[in-house]
């Protein structure tokens, strides 16, 4: 049975609003957030899902309930966030005072998660996925899921680097003659 994953990024939160890495803390959707997270409902209503399932962080979950897949879904601990590490809560251009050339994706994290560790996690997640076929679909974080898209494609999770993801938006992960594809991105 082929696979079909659709990527869904938690709606908008204070963090996503300052830009702060938001790894493991645990912050709730802003009320717009939660404005954003109703208005998934009416764009997967229509789309039938073998699976659901959600990172065990409130503001994925809640994205999850509010666009009306909460009762099918399944809490996912390798659709958590990327632990930041000393650099939780802080701003990119904070990070660049200390660290001028850093790169999340390329730069180990003191107290955190490496590339190398993160392409682990998430090529185990989807061997999972695929091995259960279907479509499914995944709500999560911009960095992991920006991993997801760069494992899928291109058995790289530091392709994520190239990709944005707005909050509250919908990717879709496909096969196509044989070759796994992006088929839809930030939608």
């Amino acid at each position: 049975m082929s696979t079909t994953l659709w990527l869904i990024r938690h709606g908008e939160t204070e963090w996503t609003i300052s830009g702060q890495h938001t790894g493991r803390t645990d912050i709730a959707l802003t009320e717009n957030g939660r404005k954003q997270a109703l208005s998934l409902k009416s764009r997967l209503e229509h789309q039938n899902f073998d699976q659901v399932f959600t990172s065990p962080l409130q503001r994925a979950h809640e994205t999850c309930v509010l666009a009306g897949l909460g009762e099918q879904a399944q809490i996912e601990p390798d659709l958590m966030e990327w632990n930041y590490g000393v650099y939780e809560g802080l701003t990119t251009p904070e990070i660049l005072k200390a660290e001028p050339d850093w790169s999340l994706w390329t730069f180990d994290v003191e107290n955190g998660e490496t590339a190398a560790q993160v392409q682990k996690r998430v090529s185990g997640l989807l061997e999972r996925l695929t091995a259960q076929g279907g479509t499914i679909a995944l709500f999560a974080h911009g960095h992991i899921l920006r991993s997801l898209i760069g494992v899928w494609i291109h058995n790289d999770v530091r392709l994520g680097e190239n990709l944005a993801l707005d909050t509250a938006s919908v990717s879709v992960l496909d096969v196509h003659r044989g070759a796994r594809v992006l088929r839809r991105l930030n939608a």
